[in-house]
């Protein structure tokens, strides 16, 4: 099983470097910032941009993967997106993932102006914008005319570190999304059932071995013969993974009953979402993560 940390974009550099190199020091494989403009509660407070985050985070590391949890079209076109992340997997020397999803309705969608796409329109420029980022970070030359996206002899020189292109983490809950991530995915990422389902920890769970299931149908109905690794947002469930040692090391044996290969939890906060106790993370550092390899 291997582990991972959000730090979430909120903190001047000089209190969020510190947080960057621990991640690595603790003994976790992979760290992840949120690439939103604002985010739900959060949105008045101080927020960051996630590709200058992740660029900063790669001069203070030496071997953590990083990555966005995750990036989206609300905001974003795939041919200057590209550049970006050209940019931060040469400066990380390939130690870069692009988690990517969806994106829902909120502040991002609202706040530069644009009318809320419909649930379809979502997915079906999800998927368009995944298959133009695919070709833009595979290709050095790539024309597209799709419904939502369009490119136009669009360059992509010098090409990704990581060949033929830096890994894509796809985001999915339902069918369409779970198409998504077995056609580009190196790995696929889930929530398990949303707050606003309103299920316990125990129906979370139940909802997480559905959705596992769900793909795992896919995986064959797509007829994808590749691995793809398994990812769970343990902080989705309604019980935070970091409150205690113990409702981690519950939360990590419970995902790998069900499959996943790798789980995410987010640095604690001093109050709000994901409030918690640092000394906790650091227990778990000390004491979980060296026996999880």
């Amino acid at each position: 099983m291997r582990t991972g940390i959000v730090i979430l974009p909120e903190h001047r550099w000089w209190i969020a470097e510190p947080k960057w190199r621990a991640a690595e020091e603790y003994g976790f494989h992979h760290a992840w910032t949120y690439d939103h403009l604002g985010w739900r509660t959060l949105v008045d407070g101080p927020w960051f941009g996630a590709i200058p985050t992740l660029t900063a985070a790669a001069m203070v590391t030496t071997r953590l993967r990083l990555g966005t949890f995750v990036a989206s079209p609300n905001f974003r076109h795939p041919v200057s997106f590209a550049r970006e992340l050209l940019a931060v997997d040469d400066v990380s020397d390939g130690r870069f993932t692009l988690g990517i999803g969806a994106g829902g309705p909120g502040y991002d969608t609202t706040v530069m102006g644009a009318k809320p796409p419909l649930p379809r329109e979502r997915t079906e420029r999800f998927a368009e914008f995944v298959e133009l980022l695919s070709q833009l970070l595979s290709h050095d030359r790539v024309t597209f005319d799709g419904r939502y996206y369009q490119a136009v002899e669009a360059r992509s020189f010098p090409g990704c570190v990581q060949r033929p292109r830096l890994p894509f983490l796809v985001a999915a809950n339902g069918p369409k999304a779970m198409e998504v991530a077995a056609r580009f995915g190196t790995g696929w990422v889930t929530t398990g059932p949303m707050p606003e389902d309103d299920v316990d920890h125990e129906g979370w769970w139940r909802g997480v071995a559905r959705m596992a299931a769900q793909f795992d149908e896919t995986i064959l109905r797509t007829g994808r013969r590749t691995r793809v690794d398994r990812y769970l947002n343990l902080d989705s469930a309604p019980v935070y993974s970091l409150s205690s040692v113990e409702c981690f090391t519950d939360a990590v044996g419970r995902a790998a009953e069900l499959g996943f290969t790798d789980v995410v939890s987010h640095w604690p906060r001093h109050d709000g979402v994901y409030a918690g106790s640092e000394s906790v993370l650091e227990q778990v550092a000390a004491d979980v993560l060296p026996a999880l390899g």
